[in-house]
């Protein structure tokens, strides 16, 4: 990262003017803007952008969007992953996609008048979400027929195949987010803000002991801004036994524009490009 904690990787080879045959994947987090833009045709990653440590991430995106010529580019299509605290998991038997109005009430924040879904049939439930006022009218002038998804849909298809107990943890510079599966089943989905080692020990502490956690038996997978010096990594290692770096297993997708970075950082924004 430079001084202004962002980083701009571009394929030298890269031509905006074929920016219709790829596809752009963005996420935006608690505390981070990250973007890829991955030529379908090559199957190849021609640029990663990713900004860490944002004081007020809705209150700067227009100005990041506006600013970022890459991101003018006419492409073929358009995922975003919004961290929203405005999302539920209703089980399929249980959903009715004519009645959002049934499930917004329970939405903890004021948010937009749009609401999204996205069904996860291997876990038998649908996600809605919806996001704040502000970063919405952003997206829909900017990326007007872009798919909007929340941050938990990449890490719920990367978890997708995986028995047993799986803890999976993606982070930024300052969060997290958490999900816990078992036996195919999503137990617990959160997000968190953590200013350090011993706040994240709390948490994982915390969570730990609510959902009776495993320590022996429960995979753990990471993923995102963490290597295996980090006081983050050294927390894990003191409760479990097995952790992997989450690295993104489509083996078709060439990755060179990302070869002098940890493989596991950009996972879950590549994982964007198998979420339908």
């Amino acid at each position: 990262m430079n001084r202004q904690n962002s980083i701009l990787l571009i394929d030298p080879k890269f031509d905006p003017g074929t920016a219709v045959h790829c596809s752009l994947l963005v996420s935006i987090g608690m505390d981070s803007f990250s973007y890829a833009i991955v030529n379908n045709e090559l199957k190849k990653v021609v640029a990663v952008y990713d900004e860490q440590e944002i004081t007020d991430v809705s209150k700067n995106l227009g100005s990041r969007i506006k600013n970022d010529v890459y991101l003018g580019l006419s492409f073929a299509e358009i995922k975003i992953a919004v961290c929203t605290e405005n999302h539920l998991a209703v089980p399929n038997e249980l959903y009715q996609n004519e009645e959002p109005n049934l499930y917004t009430k329970f939405f903890p924040a004021h948010s937009s008048a749009d609401i999204y879904t996205a069904s996860h049939a291997n876990f038998g439930f649908t996600s809605m979400y919806s996001f704040s006022k502000d970063t919405d009218e952003i997206i829909n002038q900017w990326f007007a027929n872009s798919k909007k998804y929340q941050p938990y849909s990449p890490l719920l298809k990367l978890a997708e195949n995986n028995t047993g107990s799986s803890l999976y943890i993606d982070f930024t510079a300052g969060s997290m987010h958490v999900l816990f599966v078992a036996d195919k089943n999503v137990i617990f989905q959160q997000c968190y803000e953590i200013e350090s080692a011993e706040e994240f020990n709390y948490y994982i502490l915390l969570i730990s002991n609510q959902l009776s956690i495993n320590f022996d038996n429960t995979q753990v997978y990471i993923t995102g801004i963490i290597v295996q010096e980090d006081l983050h990594y050294g927390c894990l290692k003191k409760y479990f036994k097995a952790i992997h770096f989450l690295d993104f297993v489509d083996s078709t997708l060439d990755r060179q524009v990302l070869e002098d970075m940890p493989s596991h950082y950009y996972t879950t924004l590549l994982a964007l490009t198998q979420c339908v």
